[in-house]
């Protein structure tokens, strides 16, 4: 039969939309033809499948091939289309059998000797071929990442001829499996993150207060102080005191991971994503996009931590990008021809000097920065990303007596433990953290009571606090109250939740 017809996957975005190859050989002047919007890797993969066929004792015929990717007004990228056509070339033209070929979908790029190599996607693709109920057959590389998605089958392979060995019924592939269960089935303790402990900090009881109020809550923080006051440090270790990643937290942040140039490291199971780019990093680094898009630091950041040092000296047009993502979890890059929408869950960490030189406020009192000087260098984070800040606090120099001392805190396990707690609280109450809260969710379970509903009255009269800030103080005194164990809201917690706006009282 001169037609073979075959199933992949293309990547727009997070969804992964099946691509069917249909490979046609009629007679004429030898051509090989691949239509059906391919870009360029796509293009090149006609050498590298007449190299891989040939290289592999394969006969490539000398006739006219057409390999159609449909649908056609679907952009194709990447490799991965590599090994379909090649088997759809082979099952054209009778030299390995066709009625196998519908069960799986196939993905791979082929190397000159015939071998595959790795493809960038493949849990997201994975996902895909699940749904439709058919086993994906994928390189060897990839295996561990797509056997993360537990109803998914797959077939690894390390070359061109196993896959034709097993259609042929010689020698068939063997059904991924790690240790006898499959890869997200595996005991969470052998991927549980090794950061450096909180403990390692000295002083600083304040900031470590926030970080866990931010971390129960999913709160985003600012920390505002002078050079080696240990913010960067803070930071580091603030991944270590989040809550434990759930499979399907595991499983989004594993796909978004896979979709960028690096790939997901199956070593990084159900571990928070830390994202630190320079400040250098562009707007389209921060938010993807490309004209195939891709994710960009805030998406790749899903269900972790994005941490900005030095905020200031951010571009601010970059800065500006961020209100809406942190507003509505989710970044939508348009294309002329294209669309992709990326979801943007993550909790962003910040860090800045308080002024141009950096030692405002400094116990030594070297800084000679002027008012105004002052002024400009914050007002280069504008007020509508600062509103959506949920804390905004001080880190200062630590006293020298906190430095000298050996006694260490509490360690990130401790303080995880009670964030957990606090966490398990918010989920039996409203399903979600108190940071996701609607204004319908604050009227319902974030009532203060009279007392501090005074207090709060009087703090949004003097620090003109906006509609955004309000809620934010709210859902703030919320998660207060649950690391508290108290189910009302207290003037206590109103107290505590205001004083970590300290950009506002400024």
């Amino acid at each position: 039969m001169p037609l073979a017809i075959l199933y992949s996957r293309a990547i727009t975005g997070m969804e992964s939309p099946l691509v069917t190859v249909e490979v046609h050989i009629a007679n004429g002047l030898p051509s090989f033809t691949i239509v059906g919007l391919p870009e360029a890797e796509v293009k090149e993969s006609k050498d590298r499948v007449r190299a891989a066929l040939q290289n592999a004792q394969f006969e490539f015929p000398a006739r006219r091939i057409t390999v159609n990717l449909a649908p056609a007004d679907l952009p194709k990228e990447s490799g991965r289309f590599d090994l379909p056509i090649a088997l759809g070339i082979l099952a054209a033209t009778g030299q390995i059998p066709l009625d196998k070929l519908d069960q799986y979908e196939w993905a791979g790029e082929l190397a000159l000797t015939g071998e595959l190599r790795a493809i960038r996607g493949a849990l997201a693709m994975t996902y895909g071929a699940s749904r439709s109920g058919r086993s994906f057959v994928l390189p060897q590389q990839n295996a561990a990442e797509a056997a993360l998605v537990r109803e998914a089958s797959v077939y690894p392979a390390t070359s061109l001829l196993q896959i034709c060995a097993h259609l042929a019924g010689r020698e068939p592939l063997q059904l991924y499996i790690v240790n006898g269960e499959t890869s997200a089935e595996r005991d969470t303790e052998t991927s549980t993150p090794h950061y450096p402990g909180m403990e390692e900090v000295k002083g600083q009881g304040h900031a470590k207060r926030a970080l866990e109020i931010a971390a129960a809550g999913n709160h985003s923080v600012l920390m505002v102080g002078p050079p080696g006051t240990g913010k960067s440090m803070l930071a580091a270790r603030f991944p270590g005191i989040l809550p434990s990643m759930t499979e399907d937290e595991a499983l989004e942040s594993a796909a978004m991971q896979s979709l960028s140039s690096g790939g997901f490291n199956i070593a990084n199971w159900k571990r928070r994503p830390y994202r630190s780019p320079h400040h250098t990093a562009s707007g389209v680094a921060l938010v993807g996009g490309g004209s195939n898009p891709r994710p960009g630091e805030i998406s790749l950041a899903m269900n972790g931590v994005l941490f900005l040092d030095e905020l200031p000296e951010f571009d601010r047009k970059v800065l500006e990008v961020l209100r809406e993502p942190l507003e509505s979890g989710r970044i939508t890059i348009s294309r002329a021809a294209r669309q992709a929408d990326f979801p943007a869950r993550f909790q962003l960490i910040a860090a800045m000097n308080p002024c141009p030189c950096g030692y405002l406020g400094h116990y030594s009192g070297k800084c000679h920065c002027t008012p105004d000087q002052v002024a400009r260098y914050r007002g280069k984070i504008s007020g509508p990303l600062l509103d959506r800040i949920d804390i905004q606090i001080e880190v200062p120099a630590a006293p020298q007596e906190d430095l000298m001392r050996q006694i260490q805190g509490e360690s990130s396990s401790t303080v995880r433990q009670r964030v957990e707690t606090g966490y398990q609280r918010q989920l039996a109450r409203q399903g979600k953290a108190n940071s996701l809260l609607t204004v319908k969710d604050i009227d319902k379970y974030c009532v203060p009571d009279t007392l501090g509903e005074n207090l709060l009255k009087q703090a949004i009269s003097r620090l003109n606090f906006s509609a955004r800030a309000y809620h934010r103080v709210l859902k703030l005194a919320r998660t207060i109250a649950d690391l508290a164990a108290s189910n009302g809201i207290t003037a206590t917690h109103i107290a505590e939740a205001v004083q970590y706006r300290k950009l506002d009282r400024n």
